[in-house]
């Protein structure tokens, strides 16, 4: 299997211009497996958040570079790496971030509508989507007539919607109960495998680890196994 994820030597710190006051990432070199899912796992402030962040393009490293599909994410404008997210990244993250006014098939609809879908095409992508996450019946239903669970499947459903090659999670089941937080692996789980979807999530949650093909360790800013 060719590597869809290549990070080398990926450093951040922050500071004034110039300088390096606070190091978070320090020379991280990172190769992640078409088809593999790979948990990122360490302490709070071990740099997990920022490295998935630099990964999906929404944070640029201050030295290193990452390739995505083998394209070189370095020195690419900021709608360069958008269109780069557009087509090849899904995200989930903790806080749902779904729309409160729409149902959940409008919320997943959005994402397509954005990168230039038709209404109809849309509305069939996203009741299919929901349906494939075991949702497919709560389709009509806003964001506060559904569990955390639900809602987080809603989520992977719009991270699913353009047809990435990766889905990139940030404690996705961090604001759930265990019932729900299983229910969310499952539905990764099975996303890597029958669909054949790389994943790559940050977690404290050590459940993953069953989950997961691999477990990265992190620790004050360096992977440690």
């Amino acid at each position: 299997m060719k590597d869809v994820i290549q990070a080398r030597g990926i450093v951040k710190c922050y500071g004034e211009v110039g300088s390096c006051e606070t190091v978070v990432l320090k020379k991280v070199d990172i190769d992640v497996r078409k088809g593999e899912f790979v948990a990122i796992m360490g302490p709070s402030g071990s740099g997990k958040t920022t490295l998935l962040d630099i990964l999906g393009g929404l944070l640029k490293p201050t030295s290193g570079d990452v390739s995505i599909d083998g394209e070189s994410l370095s020195g690419l404008s900021d709608s360069e790496l958008a269109r780069i997210r557009g087509k090849k990244i899904g995200f989930i993250f903790q806080q749902y971030n779904l729309i409160p006014s729409l149902t959940a098939a409008e919320n997943v609809e959005l994402s397509l509508r954005i990168n230039g879908a038709g209404k109809e095409d849309s509305r069939e992508r996203a009741v299919s989507l929901l349906n494939m996450v075991g949702i497919g019946h709560r389709t009509g239903n806003k964001p506060s007539q559904l569990s955390g669970g639900a809602q987080q499947r809603v989520a992977i459903s719009r991270a699913l919607a353009n047809r990435p090659m990766i889905i990139l999670g940030d404690e996705p089941t961090g604001n759930l109960d265990s019932k729900n937080g299983f229910m969310v692996l499952d539905t990764l789980k099975r996303l890597n495998k029958k669909e054949g979807y790389t994943i790559v999530v940050v977690t404290h949650d050590h459940r993953i680890g069953k989950y997961a093909d691999r477990i990265v360790r992190m620790m004050d800013g360096r992977i440690i196994k």
